[in-house]
Parts: structure tokens; C-alpha cells; sequence
């Protein structure tokens, strides 16, 4: 009776609206200057200032929107690229059907250049959920990878390893158009030439829309796509010299006709990088020294399509394909002084890597009649694979020893989303969504060495598998200063890890709920105040806990821990935006997270062997945390030459974890003893950008971290100044740069601890290159498409306030 009685009611209802708006408007839009018909041409239908209705051009440019109440109107005839024009129109009984005739759009400028020319300055942007970061030719000459130029972002940060860190908070999810891989972050952002990016995105507080990994957020990587008409495109080269050149190239593609629009993206990384360093023990007078390199080959590829099949209706077919291949070495040496109980040792360590990473994407989006009412499903299947086969080969004193570590990971993540969004009325909003996700990975590992006891470690199967089934739902309203949003995404989520298959299981299953809110007020057009609240998770990785090695030196072992469980965040944040005028602006904003179950680092000594000085390295999960901090960040144009981008942030964060301590009286025993330290990190960036003229600009970016003193290893400050050069050519077209990082070569990693051995050290890396780069744009194309899809990255499409 329910269905039936909302059936007749939604009959009723269309009867009723059809018959209250007989009215239409028809027209045809053109090339001023062409005379030829423009497809795809946005008409907007107005009363007032509120819209009421719109629609697209067809590839003739003709149009007609119907079904519109008795009353005067005026129609704005838009599209990017041309000036806005501006009809007026009045339907009455005795005339119902208006056409507004030929409507001659003329070619704007400003709004070309805009669109085809790549900027030269990166501009940050504060949205209502995100900071906005569209990558400019500053940001491509910092480095040949997304690795390398991660630091020049606030509020984020990379170590020497490639780990990469928000807010201070290495539980980061990140993303790629929008989409996660089955990669770890370190790995994903070596393989990604910094020419691929398109722009980048800060989600420290993300609404229950979203996926809720990630304790301090997500970083979304946002791939270069365009849909300029006809065929055009942009080349980009590089070539980083620092101990060896290091070469990185791109291209970036585009050809748009009628309803079909054919877009790639291909781009490569390749050279040698070289790490050196030293740690000294001070109980047994040790030093370890470490000489690395790594020969690696990134290559990544996007190709894809979108068809609009109607004004109503539109597909979209993506696939993003990464290989990457490395040969790194590591040598080890331990030096003990004459007369010592131990003796000295060799190392080198040989590893040959081979991975990829494959993304396939399918999309669908039907537009409703009603302006930003619309329904999207969206398919995406993501496989990756890698190989490591590790030789060591180590000498202790007259004696050598060797074997091999040979690692297989496989992981498959299948993901499969519906999202409904409905604007209720002019000031509220509804968004509904499904998902379902489903994530394998397994893990072999065989090993030749002869000290490994355990048959079960010799040769090993291990998988990990997840099953995530989530719903949520969003309701906001806007006022007139204040907006509001509330949230709420439930899950189902079951672990399943199985070792040796069978020999030893584990599995976690719960059902929770993840709420979220967000409140805006909006002084003026100059001024925004937010506050917002989400619940995340941390979920642990195949790396985290898989019971095998990750690495191994001749005194460390790094290994995983089965059992570990989620971690849970809960998160307030506070912000606020100041607009200055002139593109200028200045955003601010303090957080606190209560964090439960908290994942941390463990290292204590390997009671599995006679030596005293081997340590194993692992996982655990501890009790509640607390973390809390704030950032600043400007864009500020001083002079009409003159652009500066400061950016400061400190977090606190109160981290817990087990260290092993030597036993009061004793000379080789430990007992684990659990640590809380209040963590404190600061970070501050300038970026200062010098306009000559139109062709020729200067740059000069600063970086410091501040020391940091944690649990187990006390960190060092650090700090770099960067210059640089551009220069453009042919109309704009082409572009020349230069890179100085790091100029005075001050850039290192040190650090000290007391526990469970007192040891200090310090690692070096290749941070004073200079880096050459080019950029050339090609094609014809102007027209721009109409944006029809925008799920690549999640970005809310509806304007003003909390929409």
C-alpha cells in the first residue's frame, strides 16, 4: 500500500508539473567569428538571480528547454572560453514557445589563456573540505617524481626513505585520481613523474562521504586529463644531474570530436640515486656504515575515453597502467675497535625489484532534470604485483656466507560505488551512496638461508584479505551566513589473514559507524570560519602484518605482527579563510584527534639467536593518544612582480610505544617497558616567485623542520634553500627552466637513542641536484567540453557556502 500509494503520488505530482509548465525556450548558438555551430554550449535559465533550469547545445548548437512557467526570464548563454551572453525573454499564454535566434558567441581572451597555458606559479586553493594545490611549473622543477616534490607542499612531508607524512602523521591515505592502489605510498610516489600531476589535494577532515582510512587524512594525486576540441597536447622533458643524470619525460595527449572525447597521459622516471650514511653505537664502540644505490625505471601510462551519449547521460572509461623496476645495493660494513669480543663484518645486500600497478576504470553519470540532481556508479579494479629477490652476501671476519630472499606480493582491490546526490530545494542538500570493496593480497616468501631454523619461515604463504561493505548518507543546509552538513557512513568489515594456509589464522569482524559534521559561517565574501568532525580508521597493511621479513641488516630484522587491529580517530578540526584580494589569501586552522588502538613501531632484541646485539623491528597496537596542532598558509601577491606562498605547521602528538630497556645490574638482558613521549614537530616553507616579465621569472623556495624527539630515535633538524629560473618562448608555448635544490647542501637526516642500545647517526642523500626541464604545448584546440564527470576526484560540483 505504501509503493502503491507513493506511486499515484509521484504520477500525480508529474501531471501536475507538466501541466503548470507548457513554456519553452529554443535557440542556436554560434562561432562569432566562424559562424560555425558550437556543441555542448552551457544555457542557463533564470527568475531573478536563482536558476531554475538549463541544458546543453547538440553537436549542431541547437537547443530547446521545455516544460517552463508563465513568467519572464532571462537565459545566460555560457561557455568556457567565450564571453558570457545575457537574453531576455517572457513567456505568455498567447506566446509559449520563445526562440532567442542565433546566438554568436565571441572568443575571450583572458578566459583561453587561462585554459591552454600551464601556470607558471602554483596556486593554492581552501575549499570546503580540502586545500587545493594546481601543480605549476614551480612545483614540476622541484624534482622528476611525485616524491620529490611533496615537500614543497605544506603541510606535508618525505623522509629519505620516500615515507610520506600529513600534519606530521605518517597514517595517510593516498589516492590517485581519486582511487587507491594496492602499493605502498613510498613506492606509488617514485613511479609518478612530477609532469603527470595536474593538481594536488589536501583532505584532512574528510565528511563520511568518503572512505574513512587514514588517520590524518588523504592526499589525493590528481592526473593530467584535458578536453580541449580537435587534437592538442603538451611535451615535457627533464634531466636532473646529481651524482649521475636522472631523466624524466612526459606527454600528455587530447583529441576531442563531436560526443566522443580520447585522452593519455604517459610519462617515465629513470636513474641511479645514491644514499650514504653512518650509525655509531657507544656501549660496544661499533660503527655501522651504509652506502646504497638505486638503478629504477618508472614508467606510467593513462588512457581513457568519455562519451556523451546526451545531455542527460555520460560513460567514461579510464585505465591507469605503472611498471617499475629497481635494482638497489646495500652495503653494510660493522667496525669494532682492536681488542673487541666481536668481529668486524661485511655486507652487501643485492635487491632486483619488479612491479605493477594496473587501474581499470568505468564510470556512468545520469544528470536529472534539476540542476545538480545526478546519479553516479563507478567500477574500478586495480591489480598489482611485485618481485624482490634479495642476495646477501656477508663476510665475518676470514668467513663468507651467502643466500636469497625471494618475496612475491600479489594484491587485487575490486571497488564498486553508487552515489545519489539531490539538491531538495535551493538551500538543502541530500547525498546518498553505496559501496563495496573487496581487497586481496598474498604473500610468498622463500629463502635460502641456512640460520632460519623455522621450516615455516623457510618457505611461506601468507594472505590478507578485506571485506568492506559501507552506506552513507549527507544532509546539509545553507542559511544565510551559516551552512551546516551532517553525516553518517556505516560498515561492515572483516579481516581474514591465514599463514602457511592454515597453520596459524587470524580474524578481526565488526560493524561500526563513522559520523561527520561540518558547520560554516561565512562573515563576508572575504571571510570563512569552519569547524568539522569525523571519525577515521587505520587499517593495517600486508607490510604491517605479515609474520616475514620487510628488510634485513646484519643486526636488524624487520618483520610484521599478525594480530594487529584497526585504529580509530577522532577528529576536530577548526579553520578559517581570509580572502585579500588580487588572488591573495591567507588560511588557518587548528585540529585535535583522540586516537584508540593506536599502531606504533616496536623494537626490541631478537631472543631467537645467541647474538646480543641482533634487534627485531615490528608492530603493536597501545592504548589512546592525543594529538593536536595547527597550520598556516598564504598566497600573497606583494607587488605586481612579487608573489610569495609562506606556509607553517606544528603538531603535538602524545605517541606510546614498547621499548626494550637493559636490565638495571645486567650487561645483555632487556625487559620491554612501555614509553609515552609528547612528540612535537614543526615545519615551515617559503616559496617566493620574481616576475621580470611575461617571458622571464625567478624563484627561491626555503624549508625547515624542525628536531623532533620521539619514542625511540631523537631526529635532527633539517633544512634547505632552492632557486630556480624560468623562461618562455614561441607565443608561450614552449617553456625553459632550471632548479638549483639545495644550494649550500645542507639537507640530512641525523638522529640519536638511548634505547634499547645508545647509538647515534646521520644519512645523506641526494639532495643538492640541478634540475634542466622543457615544456611545449602543441594543437589547436580552444573549445573546451562541458565538464560532464568529476569523480576523479570526489570534488562537490555545487557552488556557494557548504554546496
Amino acid at each position: 500500500m505504501n509503493f502503491k500509494f507513493l506511486l499515484l503520488l509521484l504520477i500525480g505530482s508529474l501531471s501536475t508539473a507538466y501541466a503548470q509548465n507548457p513554456g519553452s525556450i529554443s535557440g542556436k548558438v554560434i562561432d562569432k567569428a566562424s559562424a560555425a555551430p558550437l556543441p555542448y554550449v552551457s544555457i542557463v535559465v533564470k527568475d531573478g538571480s536563482n536558476v531554475v533550469t538549463g541544458g546543453i547545445t547538440n553537436d549542431d548548437g541547437e537547443f530547446i528547454i521545455k516544460k517552463l512557467p508563465l513568467k519572464n526570464y532571462t537565459v545566460d548563454v555560457q561557455f568556457m572560453g567565450y564571453k558570457t551572453q545575457t537574453v531576455s525573454v517572457n513567456i505568455t499564454k498567447d506566446d509559449k514557445s520563445i526562440t532567442i535566434g542565433t546566438v554568436a558567441l565571441e572568443e575571450s581572451a583572458m578566459e583561453l589563456e587561462e585554459v591552454s597555458i600551464v601556470k607558471e606559479i602554483s596556486t593554492i586553493e581552501q575549499k570546503i573540505d580540502r586545500k587545493v594545490i594546481t601543480v605549476g611549473r614551480d612545483l614540476t622543477t622541484a624534482g622528476g617524481t611525485a616524491s620529490e616534490i611533496m615537500n614543497n607542499i605544506p603541510s606535508v612531508n618525505v623522509d629519505q626513505n620516500g615515507n610520506i607524512s600529513l600534519r606530521g602523521n605518517q597514517n595517510v591515505r593516498i589516492l590517485v585520481d581519486g582511487r587507491p592502489t594496492n602499493i605502498s605510498a613510498a613506492q606509488l610516489l617514485r613511479q609518478i613523474p612530477s609532469t603527470s600531476i595536474k593538481k594536488i589535494e589536501l583532505i584532512t577532515n574528510p565528511s563520511a562521504k568518503y572512505n574513512p582510512e587514514g588517520m590524518s587524512g588523504i592526499i589525493n594525486i590528481v592526473l593530467h586529463k584535458n578536453a580541449n576540441d580537435g587534437f592538442n597536447g603538451s611535451f615535457n622533458a627533464g634531466i636532473t644531474f646529481g651524482e649521475t643524470p636522472k631523466y624524466n619525460n612526459s606527454v600528455d595527449m587530447n583529441y576531442r570530436v563531436g560526443k566522443v572525447n580520447f585522452f593519455t597521459n604517459i610519462g617515465s622516471n629513470t636513474g641511479i640515486r645514491f644514499n650514504d650514511g653512518n650509525v655509531f653505537r657507544e656501549d660496544i664502540m661499533s660503527n655501522q656504515t651504509f652506502d646504497i644505490s638505486n638503478d629504477n625505471e618508472g614508467f606510467l601510462g593513462k588512457i581513457g575515453m568519455d562519451y556523451y551519449i546526451n545531455d542527460k547521460n555520460t560513460l567514461s572509461v579510464y585505465t591507469n597502467q605503472n611498471y617499475f623496476t629497481g635494482l638497489g645495493e646495500v652495503g653494510i660494513g660493522i667496525m669494532y675497535p682492536e681488542g673487541s669480543v666481536f668481529t668486524n663484518t661485511d655486507q652487501l645486500a643485492t635487491y632486483d625489484n619488479d612491479n605493477t600497478n594496473n587501474s581499470y576504470n568505468l564510470a556512468y553519470q545520469h544528470k536529472f532534470n534539476d540542476e545538480g540532481h545526478k546519479l553516479d556508479f563507478e567500477g574500478n579494479y586495480n591489480d598489482a604485483s611485485s618481485t624482490q629477490i634479495a642476495d646477501f652476501v656477508t663476510t665475518v671476519g676470514n668467513a663468507t656466507s651467502e643466500f636469497e630472499d625471494r618475496i612475491e606480493d600479489d594484491g587485487k582491490n575490486i571497488t564498486l560505488n553508487l552515489d545519489y546526490v539531490n539538491p531538495l530545494n535551493e538551500t538543502s542538500m541530500l547525498e546518498l551512496g553505496a559501496e563495496a570493496r573487496i581487497i586481496g593480497s598474498e604473500n610468498d616468501y622463500t629463502t635460502t638461508n641456512p640460520d632460519v631454523t623455522n621450516p615455516a619461515l623457510q618457505n611461506s604463504n601468507y594472505t590478507y584479505d578485506l571485506y568492506i561493505y559501507s552506506g552513507y548518507a549527507t544532509f546539509g543546509q545553507k542559511f544565510e551566513k551559516f551552512s551546516y552538513q551532517l553525516g553518517a557512513r556505516f560498515e561492515s568489515y572483516r579481516a581474514e589473514a591465514d599463514f602457511n594456509r592454515g597453520d596459524v589464522t587470524f580474524t578481526d569482524e565488526y560493524f561500526t559507524v563513522y559520523p561527520s559534521a561540518y558547520l560554516t559561517y561565512t562573515m563576508d565574501e572575504s571571510n570563512m570560519f569552519q569547524i568539522s568532525y569525523s571519525r577515521r580508521v587505520d587499517r593495517p597493511s600486508l607490510q604491517q602484518t605479515k609474520p616475514v621479513r620487510e628488510f634485513a641488516t646484519p643486526l636488524i630484522t624487520s618483520l610484521g605482527n599478525q594480530t594487529l587491529e584497526p585504529q580509530f580517530t577522532n577528529s576536530v578540526e577548526v579553520n578559517y579563510t581570509k580572502m585579500l584580494g588580487q588572488g591573495s589569501s591567507v588560511t588557518a586552522g587548528v585540529f585535535y584527534r583522540l586516537i584508540n588502538n593506536e599502531i606504533s613501531r616496536v623494537l626490541f632484541p631478537d631472543e631467537t639467536t645467541e647474538n646480543t646485539q641482533d634487534q627485531i623491528m615490528s608492530f603493536d597496537n597501545f592504548d589512546n593518544n592525543t594529538s593536536f596542532g595547527f597550520e598556516v598558509s598564504a598566497n600573497y601577491k606583494i607587488t605586481k612582480w612579487w608573489n610569495v606562498q609562506p606556509a607553517i605547521d606544528f603538531s603535538s602528538i602524545s605517541q606510546k610505544g614498547l621499548v626494550s630497556v637493559l636490565q638495571p645490574g645486567t650487561t645483555n638482558e632487556y625487559e620491554s617497558v612501555i614509553t609515552e613521549v609528547d612528540v612535537a614537530a614543526f615545519n615551515a616553507r617559503l616559496n617566493s616567485n620574481f616576475n621580470v616579465n611575461r617571458r622571464l621569472s625567478f624563484l627561491l623556495f626555503g624549508f625547515y623542520r624542525g628536531a623532533v624527539d620521539g619514542i625511540q630515535n631523537n631526529i635532527e633538524e633539517m633544512y634547505k634553500i632552492d632557486s630556480g629560473v624560468r623562461y618562455s618562448l614561441l607565443d608561450n608555448k614552449m617553456s625553459l627552466s632550471v632548479r638549483f635544490s639545495d644550494m649550500f647542501n645542507t639537507m640530512r637526516y641525523g638522529f640519536n637513542s638511548e634505547n634499547p642500545f645508545p647509538q647515534n647517526g646521520e644519512f645523506l642523500w641526494e639532495s643538492s641536484t640541478v634540475y634542466f626541464g622543457l615544456n611545449y604545448r602543441f594543437g589547436g584546440g580552444k573549445n573546451r567540453a562541458m565538464k560532464r564527470k568529476q569523480r576523479d576526484d570526489n570534488t562537490k560540483q555545487s557552488g556557494g557556502g557548504m554546496f
